[in-house]
């Protein structure tokens, strides 16, 4: 929705100023269609070309994430924290014993099914699960533990960004493709040199129409998306985050609420639930732990 906004502010202050200036759409409108052919073309080509078939699909999906924004909200941060909470008092009471049922198969396990949104984001459940089995075998070097899960976060996060890297680099070249369309009109119009000058006039203004579309879908529209999805591929990634901070106080020996709140500090701050609030949801999350059979 607000990506449309901008878009249409974009669009409406641009070419309205254009039109307020006295200028001629009729221009613009017929040099469009083969214009935007050559300059998008060439960049759809060029982007096939530098990429590997796995990036160009996942640039799909990614140009989606950008439009539909980041996944997480204020009461996913909050069940993650009680989720963890559910599953370090477990593992602390239980030990491997009792934690192993839950790592082993998440969408059967009580203390997972109670956040189905948590659930569906299979890399984190796994993320979770993989951890805390790893503890379960005498793992529990915190050092060891935060090395581990901060390269497996960076291998994660990097490949999340693929997409927003070879969007960026699209538009780092749309500019140059617009020159390359505009040049082809100049050319042409160099074959007309015998035409009148008001003909001339026009193909000029027809062939800088393609150096007009490079710039504006460079910096008005591919480079921006690429923006957001840096944004939400940032976003998407604190959660690991919060899991890697409470896994790691947990080994250090903190208590089970306390590893808690020093990873609730690590929620972003427009996210993160208050100390009261988080410390209603771990009661209530008390109560629902000793209802879970042993």
């Amino acid at each position: 929705m607000l990506n449309g906004v901008g878009f249409l502010i974009i669009l409406g202050c641009v070419f309205g100023s254009f039109i307020m200036a006295g200028g001629k759409m009729d221009i613009v409108l017929h040099a469009l269609p083969h214009e935007m052919m050559a300059i998008g073309g060439a960049s759809i080509g060029a982007f096939i070309v530098a990429n590997s078939m796995a990036t160009v699909k996942s640039a799909g999906k990614g140009l989606a994430r950008a439009f539909k924004g980041g996944r997480w909200k204020d009461s996913d941060y909050r069940d993650l924290l009680t989720l963890m909470f559910g599953l370090l008092s477990t593992f602390k009471k239980g030990g491997a014993t009792a934690i192993e049922p839950h790592l082993d198969k998440p969408e059967e396990s009580p203390i997972f099914s109670r956040y189905p949104r948590l659930l569906k984001d299979h890399h984190l459940t796994e993320f979770i699960a993989d951890y805390l089995r790893m503890m379960t075998v005498n793992f529990e070097d915190p050092h060891q533990i935060a090395e581990a899960m901060d390269n497996d976060m960076e291998k994660h996060h990097h490949e999340e960004l693929m997409p927003q890297h070879a969007l960026q680099a699209m538009a780092d070249g749309l500019p140059a493709i617009g020159i390359v369309a505009a040049v082809l009109g100049v050319i042409k119009t160099m074959g007309s040199i015998d035409q009148p000058t008001e003909v001339l006039g026009a193909m000029i203004g027809g062939a800088l129409v393609g150096t007009f579309l490079g710039v504006l879908l460079a910096y008005c529209l591919v480079g921006p998306l690429a923006a957001k999805l840096l944004e939400i591929v940032d976003a998407d990634a604190k959660p690991f985050q919060i899991v890697k901070t409470a896994i790691v106080a947990h080994a250090q020996g903190q208590p089970t609420q306390v590893a808690i709140e020093i990873a609730r500090r690590m929620t972003p701050s427009s996210y993160a639930p208050t100390f009261q609030q988080l410390e209603t949801a771990l009661d209530e999350a008390k109560n629902e732990l000793n209802a879970v059979p042993a």
